[in-house]
């Protein structure tokens, strides 16, 4: 089966007469005056797309399949056409579109081209098959009769709440749904396949999720569902990934009309339109052959306020893989943030800080180029002059991007805490809980927690640091729970999906809480501050473990429900990152600064935290 995987960067089209000659020459393109004169099939878009996932017809040749030409995909190494019927049955759950794929080779037909197609019937699994995505009726090795030209379009679908249900996809018992009949007016993930490279709409269409660097969006078909205060849409529970969600792509050649920089909030206004694709890339997507105009609701970064100078404020950043050869201009944006929008936090826990020579694979460990660059950057923004902490992990161990050796490091600014350092804390070396004076103490600070443990194998190991603050011991462990890689996907064809990276993370989760529990033991009034990128909600059995026996409370929850996001995943508002406090921590003020999450122009894909403290 040909790769569909293809270049995002779109082109301007050819146009169709220019390609005729080559259509010709390669078989695709049958002139009228000279097609077959054996009668046709009798076969019909809805019988080849039938009513599951699955052709029946897979793997079968088809002759003369009519339909018009919709759209035309004339850029990368899939490019093709897609042609609907204008005579639908009455089955709801059959597509009366389908993708005609050839390749390389440039599609030899215009839209509003009725056409009679024959080719083979195939199943294409976008990421192969492995990937665990659901599939693709196309026909390939085709040959194309072109009937009439500047024929009129059949009408577009309308996605809206009335028609795609809300309960998301049909219980399989994490088996595969692709041979189920398909219910669209029960499962949203059914319905949409009931669309499969039909002609759909969205209007006035909330956008839920910014303009990536691929060129495409997120909007949302249900725009009372689930909603934040700033115009995404939460997730909330595995139950509810949101139905309404669907992916904005555009084959519009971008010197024809550029795809609109849209931030969360914004609005496609009026009709965007196009054949309904499935892709590895997020599932579900509008190829739009009509964009609707970007109305900008004007979405702020958020500030949070300064810290009275009785409280401490402690931060958790992700900087997504910051290093020496990160743009200055990164440097430079992330330091007005720590100093401008978080109002420059007592401590930092830093997540994905890489060696000094980043995805370099050269056996460099040291960060000590990366932490200075970024504390020059947030001095010459006016802000205080940082010190850091941390630990080289052993090259290659801490997974992320190879050679990037990520890490977790503490910045503190010392003329507002102090940072006991106590020797002996290495990469392999576990930190220990002590008692001095009657209260809990650390073996080394920094230290890593429990290093040797398998729950850390290819992650990231929490790094423990002892600060003083107005006379009071306060504990921080910086954290980077594994990733989700691996997992399948939640609109793939396995359902419900398989989560099998939370089984590292929930021991991870357990390793941390028993740390808590020893500090806890040795002085139950221990001031101690979880932080960091943990990469899952705060109702994934991970967040569940780590907060077990009361040790810990997720400040998340105490957030109101709209305002319970710092990423932004395929749409989706969601918690990654947490900041959690012992019993003795209580009465604090926590927020969730939203700087990036939600932008097209984003110097992080995470949003900062801050909590502030009066001891």
């Amino acid at each position: 089966m040909p790769n569909r995987r293809f270049t995002r960067t779109h082109r301007r089209a050819a146009t169709v007469g220019s390609l005729v000659a080559g259509a010709l020459a390669a078989g695709l393109l049958v002139p009228a005056q000279s097609a077959s004169a054996a009668p046709g099939s009798g076969i019909r878009i809805h019988d080849i797309q039938g009513t599951t996932r699955i052709s029946p017809l897979a793997g079968q040749q088809v002759q003369d399949v009519p339909g018009v030409v919709t759209a035309v995909r004339n850029f990368g190494s899939a490019r093709g056409f897609w042609f609907q019927d204008t005579a639908p049955d009455r089955d709801d759950a059959t597509s009366e579109a389908v993708f005609v794929f050839t390749g390389q080779t440039p599609p030899p037909v215009a839209v509003g081209d009725a056409v009679l197609v024959s080719g083979t019937v195939s199943e294409f699994y976008p990421g192969g098959e492995a990937a665990g995505l659901q599939s693709v009726t196309q026909i390939g090795k085709p040959t194309v009769t072109v009937k009439s030209s500047g024929n009129v379009l059949p009408a577009p679908v309308r996605l809206r709440p009335s028609l795609v249900p809300d309960r998301y996809a049909p219980d399989a018992r994490g088996g595969s749904i692709e041979k189920l009949p398909l219910k669209p007016g029960r499962y949203a993930l059914d319905r949409y396949e009931s669309l499969e490279g039909m002609r759909v709409e969205v209007r006035d269409a909330p956008v839920v999720g910014a303009t990536s660097e691929y060129k495409d969006l997120w909007v949302t078909t249900e725009p009372r569902h689930n909603r934040t205060g700033r115009g995404g849409t939460l997730y909330g529970s595995y139950a509810d990934p949101n139905a309404g969600r669907v992916k904005v792509a555009s084959l519009i050649p971008y010197a024809q009309r550029p795809f609109p920089v849209a931030n969360v909030g914004d609005e496609l206004t009026g009709s965007t339109a196009g054949p309904l694709d499935y892709n590895n890339f997020g599932g579900y997507t509008i190829q739009a052959t009509e964009l609707g105009t970007l109305t900008d609701h004007k979405l702020a970064r958020e500030t949070t306020r300064k810290q009275k100078t009785d409280e401490l404020a402690v931060a958790t950043y992700n900087v997504e893989n910051l290093s020496p050869k990160t743009p200055q201009a990164k440097f430079d944006r992330l330091a007005a943030a720590l100093v401008n929008n978080l109002s420059s936090p007592d401590v930092v826990a830093l997540e994905e800080v890489q060696d000094n020579d980043g995805t370099t694979n050269g056996g460099v460990v040291d960060a000590t180029l990366t932490l200075r660059k970024l504390t020059e950057a947030i001095k010459a923004a006016g802000g205080p002059a940082y010190e850091w902490r941390q630990i080289n992990p052993v090259d290659g161990q801490d997974g992320g991007q190879p050679g990037g050796n990520i890490r977790t490091a503490f910045l503190f600014n010392p003329a507002r805490v102090a940072f006991k350092d106590v020797p002996g804390g290495d990469s392999t070396t576990a930190v220990k809980v002590t008692r001095e004076g009657g209260k809990a103490a650390l073996s080394a600070s920094p230290g890593r927690i429990d290093p040797a443990n398998a729950a850390w194998t290819n992650s990231r190991k929490p790094l423990a640091g002892q600060f003083s603050f107005r006379g009071k011991d306060v504990f921080v462990v910086a954290n980077h729970f594994n990733s989700k890689g691996g997992d399948q996907a939640v609109d793939g064809r396995f359902q419900p999906p398989a989560r099998t990276s939370e089984t590292q993370r929930t021991q991870q989760a357990k390793a941390v809480n028993a740390f808590v529990r020893r500090l806890l033991d040795a002085d139950r009034r221990a001031n101690v501050i979880v932080a960091g990128d943990l990469n899952d909600y705060q109702f994934s059995p991970a967040l569940k473990t780590l907060t077990s026996g009361a040790v810990l409370t997720d400040l998340v929850d105490k957030l109101p429900k709209k305002e319970r996001y710092g990423y932004v995943f395929q749409g989706n508002s969601q918690v990654l990152d947490h900041i959690l406090t012992s019993r003795n921590v209580s009465r604090v003020d926590y927020d969730i600064v939203h700087v990036n999450a939600e932008f097209a122009d984003q110097a992080s894909d995470h949003d900062p935290q801050v909590l502030r403290w009066k001891p």
